[in-house]
Protein backbone atom coordinates (compact mmCIF):
# COMPACT_ATOMS: atom_id res chain seq x y z
CA UNK A 1 0.00 0.00 0.00
CA UNK A 2 1.27 3.22 -1.03
CA UNK A 3 1.89 5.80 2.02
CA UNK A 4 -0.84 8.25 0.63
CA UNK A 5 -3.51 5.61 0.53
CA UNK A 6 -3.85 5.58 4.36
CA UNK A 7 -7.00 8.44 5.01
CA UNK A 8 -7.16 6.05 8.76
CA UNK A 9 -4.25 8.58 9.83
CA UNK A 10 -6.51 11.27 9.89
CA UNK A 11 -9.19 9.50 11.80
CA UNK A 12 -6.91 8.35 15.13
CA UNK A 13 -7.84 11.35 17.59
CA UNK A 14 -10.95 13.21 18.32
CA UNK A 15 -8.74 16.65 17.67
CA UNK A 16 -7.38 14.85 13.85
CA UNK A 17 -11.09 14.01 13.09
CA UNK A 18 -12.18 17.41 14.63
CA UNK A 19 -9.92 19.49 12.05
CA UNK A 20 -10.45 17.99 8.93
CA UNK A 21 -14.13 17.72 9.39
CA UNK A 22 -16.32 18.36 6.62
CA UNK A 23 -19.37 19.53 8.26
CA UNK A 24 -20.30 21.10 11.65
CA UNK A 25 -22.81 21.00 13.85
CA UNK A 26 -23.33 23.87 16.10
CA UNK A 27 -26.31 25.35 18.49
CA UNK A 28 -26.92 27.76 16.06
CA UNK A 29 -28.13 25.82 13.09
CA UNK A 30 -31.07 25.23 14.94
CA UNK A 31 -34.92 26.12 14.96
CA UNK A 32 -37.32 24.82 17.65
CA UNK A 33 -40.48 24.38 16.38
CA UNK A 34 -42.77 25.54 19.69
CA UNK A 35 -46.76 24.97 20.36
CA UNK A 36 -48.54 27.06 22.13
CA UNK A 37 -52.54 27.04 22.89
CA UNK A 38 -55.11 28.82 23.66
CA UNK A 39 -57.19 28.58 26.94
CA UNK A 40 -54.48 26.03 28.93
CA UNK A 41 -53.40 26.50 32.61
CA UNK A 42 -51.01 24.48 32.51
CA UNK A 43 -48.60 22.87 29.12
CA UNK A 44 -50.15 19.90 27.93
CA UNK A 45 -47.75 17.16 27.04
CA UNK A 46 -48.03 15.66 23.43
CA UNK A 47 -47.69 11.66 24.04
CA UNK A 48 -46.98 11.52 20.61
CA UNK A 49 -43.71 13.72 20.48
CA UNK A 50 -41.68 12.86 23.64
CA UNK A 51 -40.83 15.93 25.84
CA UNK A 52 -42.44 18.86 24.18
CA UNK A 53 -45.92 20.78 24.81
CA UNK A 54 -48.67 22.59 24.05
CA UNK A 55 -47.66 25.53 25.58
CA UNK A 56 -49.07 28.29 27.49
CA UNK A 57 -47.68 31.86 27.33
CA UNK A 58 -45.63 31.58 30.31
CA UNK A 59 -44.19 28.30 29.85
CA UNK A 60 -43.53 29.49 25.99
CA UNK A 61 -41.26 31.93 27.20
CA UNK A 62 -39.56 29.39 29.80
CA UNK A 63 -39.04 26.96 27.59
CA UNK A 64 -37.33 29.98 25.13
CA UNK A 65 -35.08 30.85 27.88
CA UNK A 66 -33.73 26.98 27.70
CA UNK A 67 -32.94 27.07 24.10
CA UNK A 68 -31.44 30.79 24.40
CA UNK A 69 -29.07 29.70 27.42
CA UNK A 70 -28.14 26.04 25.03
CA UNK A 71 -27.34 28.36 22.04
CA UNK A 72 -30.42 28.05 19.89
CA UNK A 73 -31.77 31.21 19.14
CA UNK A 74 -34.22 30.42 16.40
CA UNK A 75 -37.97 29.46 16.65
CA UNK A 76 -40.79 28.66 14.88
CA UNK A 77 -44.08 29.38 16.54
CA UNK A 78 -47.35 27.15 15.29
CA UNK A 79 -50.96 28.32 17.33
CA UNK A 80 -53.52 25.86 18.69
CA UNK A 81 -56.72 27.95 18.99
CA UNK A 82 -60.09 27.22 21.20
CA UNK A 83 -62.06 27.50 18.00
CA UNK A 84 -61.94 27.60 14.61
CA UNK A 85 -64.41 28.09 11.69
CA UNK A 86 -64.60 27.23 7.64
CA UNK A 87 -62.02 30.75 6.86
CA UNK A 88 -59.66 29.81 9.98
CA UNK A 89 -60.01 33.43 10.81
CA UNK A 90 -58.27 33.12 13.83
CA UNK A 91 -55.16 33.41 12.19
CA UNK A 92 -55.24 36.78 11.31
CA UNK A 93 -56.74 37.90 14.75
CA UNK A 94 -54.54 40.49 16.05
CA UNK A 95 -56.07 38.61 19.43
CA UNK A 96 -55.54 35.31 17.98
CA UNK A 97 -53.08 33.12 20.29
CA UNK A 98 -50.15 32.93 17.69
CA UNK A 99 -50.33 36.76 17.39
CA UNK A 100 -50.64 36.99 21.33
CA UNK A 101 -47.62 34.60 21.70
CA UNK A 102 -45.45 36.37 19.22
CA UNK A 103 -46.08 40.04 21.08
CA UNK A 104 -45.15 37.59 24.18
CA UNK A 105 -41.58 37.22 22.94
CA UNK A 106 -40.95 39.95 20.70
CA UNK A 107 -41.53 41.79 24.05
CA UNK A 108 -39.46 40.06 26.17
CA UNK A 109 -36.23 38.75 23.58
CA UNK A 110 -36.56 41.32 21.21
CA UNK A 111 -34.15 40.53 18.16
CA UNK A 112 -31.89 38.21 20.61
CA UNK A 113 -33.72 35.49 18.97
CA UNK A 114 -35.18 35.17 14.94
CA UNK A 115 -38.72 34.88 16.00
CA UNK A 116 -40.48 32.74 12.93
CA UNK A 117 -44.47 32.25 12.56
CA UNK A 118 -45.32 29.35 10.85
CA UNK A 119 -48.12 30.88 8.15
CA UNK A 120 -51.13 28.36 7.49
CA UNK A 121 -54.71 28.07 7.53
CA UNK A 122 -54.86 24.21 8.45
CA UNK A 123 -54.33 24.80 12.58
CA UNK A 124 -57.56 27.22 12.37
CA UNK A 125 -59.70 25.92 9.95
CA UNK A 126 -62.82 23.53 11.35
CA UNK A 127 -62.54 21.07 7.63
CA UNK A 128 -58.25 20.99 8.28
CA UNK A 129 -57.34 21.94 5.01
CA UNK A 130 -55.14 24.57 4.24
CA UNK A 131 -57.25 27.00 2.38
CA UNK A 132 -60.61 28.01 1.41
CA UNK A 133 -62.80 25.13 0.30
CA UNK A 134 -65.46 25.23 -2.60
CA UNK A 135 -68.20 23.73 -2.79
CA UNK A 136 -66.92 20.63 -3.94
CA UNK A 137 -64.54 19.95 -1.75
CA UNK A 138 -61.60 20.69 -2.95
CA UNK A 139 -59.23 24.20 -2.14
CA UNK A 140 -59.42 26.79 -3.59
CA UNK A 141 -55.71 28.57 -4.44
CA UNK A 142 -56.71 32.27 -5.34
CA UNK A 143 -59.28 32.90 -2.47
CA UNK A 144 -56.85 31.12 -0.21
CA UNK A 145 -53.84 33.74 -1.22
CA UNK A 146 -55.73 36.75 -0.06
CA UNK A 147 -56.13 35.40 3.59
CA UNK A 148 -52.80 34.58 3.43
CA UNK A 149 -51.60 37.94 2.73
CA UNK A 150 -53.98 39.11 5.74
CA UNK A 151 -52.41 36.23 8.13
CA UNK A 152 -48.93 37.35 7.09
CA UNK A 153 -49.63 41.32 7.76
CA UNK A 154 -50.82 40.05 11.23
CA UNK A 155 -47.98 38.19 12.20
CA UNK A 156 -45.39 40.74 11.41
CA UNK A 157 -47.36 43.34 13.20
CA UNK A 158 -47.46 40.83 16.30
CA UNK A 159 -43.58 40.78 15.36
CA UNK A 160 -42.31 37.86 13.54
CA UNK A 161 -39.23 38.46 12.03
CA UNK A 162 -39.79 35.61 9.62
CA UNK A 163 -43.22 34.52 8.39
CA UNK A 164 -43.16 30.98 6.58
CA UNK A 165 -45.99 29.98 4.66
CA UNK A 166 -46.83 25.95 4.32
CA UNK A 167 -49.88 25.77 2.71
CA UNK A 168 -48.31 25.29 -0.72
CA UNK A 169 -50.48 27.38 -2.59
CA UNK A 170 -49.45 28.48 -6.25
CA UNK A 171 -47.95 31.83 -6.13
CA UNK A 172 -48.40 32.63 -2.16
CA UNK A 173 -45.23 33.58 -1.93
CA UNK A 174 -46.14 36.54 -4.23
CA UNK A 175 -49.06 37.31 -2.69
CA UNK A 176 -47.16 37.24 0.88
CA UNK A 177 -44.57 39.50 -0.06
CA UNK A 178 -47.06 41.94 -1.84
CA UNK A 179 -49.59 42.09 0.95
CA UNK A 180 -46.50 42.98 3.42
CA UNK A 181 -44.75 45.42 1.17
CA UNK A 182 -48.03 47.63 1.38
CA UNK A 183 -48.71 46.89 4.82
CA UNK A 184 -44.71 48.59 5.05
CA UNK A 185 -43.36 45.40 6.14
CA UNK A 186 -40.70 45.29 3.52
CA UNK A 187 -37.47 43.68 6.33
CA UNK A 188 -40.14 40.88 6.98
CA UNK A 189 -37.99 37.77 5.84
CA UNK A 190 -40.09 34.91 3.47
CA UNK A 191 -39.18 31.37 3.97
CA UNK A 192 -41.18 29.53 2.24
CA UNK A 193 -41.81 25.52 2.51
CA UNK A 194 -41.16 25.61 -1.18
CA UNK A 195 -41.07 21.36 -1.01
CA UNK A 196 -43.27 20.28 1.09
CA UNK A 197 -44.06 16.27 0.14
CA UNK A 198 -47.47 14.46 1.20
CA UNK A 199 -45.71 12.61 3.86
CA UNK A 200 -46.91 9.73 5.91
CA UNK A 201 -44.52 11.61 8.66
CA UNK A 202 -46.60 13.99 9.88
CA UNK A 203 -49.18 12.60 12.09
CA UNK A 204 -47.43 13.81 15.81
CA UNK A 205 -47.40 16.78 14.29
CA UNK A 206 -51.20 16.66 13.75
CA UNK A 207 -51.73 15.48 17.11
CA UNK A 208 -49.57 18.26 18.24
CA UNK A 209 -52.02 21.28 16.30
CA UNK A 210 -55.40 19.02 16.50
CA UNK A 211 -55.98 19.06 13.07
CA UNK A 212 -58.14 15.99 11.02
CA UNK A 213 -59.38 16.91 7.76
CA UNK A 214 -63.08 16.18 8.69
CA UNK A 215 -64.18 15.30 4.85
CA UNK A 216 -62.01 12.30 4.73
CA UNK A 217 -60.15 14.00 2.48
CA UNK A 218 -55.98 14.61 2.11
CA UNK A 219 -53.48 17.15 0.67
CA UNK A 220 -51.84 15.41 -2.10
CA UNK A 221 -53.85 17.40 -3.91
CA UNK A 222 -51.32 20.41 -3.26
CA UNK A 223 -48.78 19.31 -1.58
CA UNK A 224 -45.62 17.30 -3.59
CA UNK A 225 -45.40 13.79 -4.58
CA UNK A 226 -42.90 11.55 -2.77
CA UNK A 227 -42.14 10.28 -6.40
CA UNK A 228 -41.41 13.66 -7.85
CA UNK A 229 -37.30 15.14 -7.80
CA UNK A 230 -37.37 17.65 -10.64
CA UNK A 231 -40.94 18.99 -9.45
CA UNK A 232 -38.97 20.34 -5.98
CA UNK A 233 -36.27 22.41 -8.03
CA UNK A 234 -39.25 24.15 -10.16
CA UNK A 235 -41.53 24.83 -7.30
CA UNK A 236 -37.93 26.05 -5.26
CA UNK A 237 -37.28 28.80 -8.57
CA UNK A 238 -41.04 29.65 -8.43
CA UNK A 239 -40.83 30.57 -4.95
CA UNK A 240 -37.09 32.85 -5.07
CA UNK A 241 -38.75 34.42 -7.90
CA UNK A 242 -41.54 35.13 -6.30
CA UNK A 243 -39.55 36.54 -3.57
CA UNK A 244 -39.03 34.04 -1.32
CA UNK A 245 -35.38 34.80 1.06
CA UNK A 246 -35.40 31.41 2.28
CA UNK A 247 -36.75 27.71 1.03
CA UNK A 248 -36.90 24.86 2.94
CA UNK A 249 -37.67 21.10 2.35
CA UNK A 250 -39.93 19.20 4.07
CA UNK A 251 -39.49 16.64 5.16
CA UNK A 252 -35.62 16.14 5.56
CA UNK A 253 -34.45 12.80 6.09
CA UNK A 254 -36.16 11.35 3.24
CA UNK A 255 -35.16 13.71 0.93
CA UNK A 256 -32.07 14.47 1.50
CA UNK A 257 -31.46 14.06 -2.86
CA UNK A 258 -33.60 17.28 -2.72
CA UNK A 259 -31.36 19.52 -0.26
CA UNK A 260 -28.72 18.33 -2.31
CA UNK A 261 -30.18 19.22 -5.85
CA UNK A 262 -31.68 22.94 -4.52
CA UNK A 263 -27.91 23.18 -2.80
CA UNK A 264 -26.61 23.16 -5.75
CA UNK A 265 -29.26 24.58 -7.69
CA UNK A 266 -30.01 27.65 -5.47
CA UNK A 267 -27.86 30.72 -4.21
CA UNK A 268 -30.69 31.69 -1.49
CA UNK A 269 -30.39 30.23 2.21
CA UNK A 270 -32.10 26.49 2.24
CA UNK A 271 -33.18 25.21 5.59
CA UNK A 272 -34.77 21.84 5.96
CA UNK A 273 -37.27 20.53 8.58
CA UNK A 274 -36.51 17.36 10.67
CA UNK A 275 -40.22 16.47 11.07
CA UNK A 276 -42.47 15.05 14.06
CA UNK A 277 -42.45 11.36 12.62
CA UNK A 278 -38.78 11.62 12.28
CA UNK A 279 -38.39 12.79 15.97
CA UNK A 280 -40.87 10.42 16.98
CA UNK A 281 -39.09 7.16 15.43
CA UNK A 282 -35.71 7.70 17.05
CA UNK A 283 -37.38 8.83 20.66
CA UNK A 284 -39.38 5.12 19.84
CA UNK A 285 -36.43 3.27 19.17
CA UNK A 286 -34.43 5.01 22.11
CA UNK A 287 -37.09 3.89 24.42
CA UNK A 288 -36.89 0.39 23.44
CA UNK A 289 -33.31 0.27 24.12
CA UNK A 290 -32.55 -0.67 20.22
CA UNK A 291 -30.38 2.18 19.72
CA UNK A 292 -28.74 5.63 21.18
CA UNK A 293 -31.27 8.20 20.41
CA UNK A 294 -29.16 11.15 21.26
CA UNK A 295 -26.33 9.99 18.76
CA UNK A 296 -28.49 8.87 15.80
CA UNK A 297 -30.37 12.52 16.32
CA UNK A 298 -26.88 14.09 15.97
CA UNK A 299 -25.72 11.76 13.02
CA UNK A 300 -29.48 12.66 11.40
CA UNK A 301 -29.20 16.19 11.95
CA UNK A 302 -25.45 16.15 10.68
CA UNK A 303 -26.32 14.65 7.39
CA UNK A 304 -29.54 17.11 6.84
CA UNK A 305 -26.04 19.75 7.16
CA UNK A 306 -23.89 17.86 4.75
CA UNK A 307 -26.63 17.24 2.03
CA UNK A 308 -26.50 21.43 1.96
CA UNK A 309 -28.92 22.76 4.26
CA UNK A 310 -27.93 25.83 6.16
CA UNK A 311 -30.06 25.43 9.05
CA UNK A 312 -32.61 22.83 10.76
CA UNK A 313 -36.02 22.55 12.15
CA UNK A 314 -35.91 19.93 14.64
CA UNK A 315 -38.04 19.08 17.71
CA UNK A 316 -34.42 17.89 18.70
CA UNK A 317 -33.06 21.43 19.35
CA UNK A 318 -32.51 21.65 22.94
CA UNK A 319 -31.42 18.59 23.62
CA UNK A 320 -28.91 18.12 20.39
CA UNK A 321 -27.76 21.73 21.51
CA UNK A 322 -27.38 20.49 24.89
CA UNK A 323 -25.04 17.44 24.46
CA UNK A 324 -23.17 19.63 22.00
CA UNK A 325 -22.30 22.14 24.65
CA UNK A 326 -20.85 19.15 27.24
Amino acid sequence: MFPAERPRRLRRTTALRSLVAETSLAPGDFVAPLFVAEGLIEPNPIHSLPGHFQHTIGSMRDEVRRLVNVGVTGVILFGVPATKDEMGSAAWDSDGIAQVALRALRDEFGDDIVLMADLCLDEYTSHGHCGVLRTDGTVDNDATLELYGRVAVAQAQAGAAVVAPSGMMDGQVGAIRAALDVAGFEETVILAYAVKYASGLYGPFRDAVGVEIVSGGDRKGYQQDPRNRREALREARADVAQGADIVMVKPAMSYLDVVADLRRELAVPLCAYHVSGEYAMVKAAAAQGWIDGTAVAIEQLTAVRRAGADFVLTYFAREVAEELGR
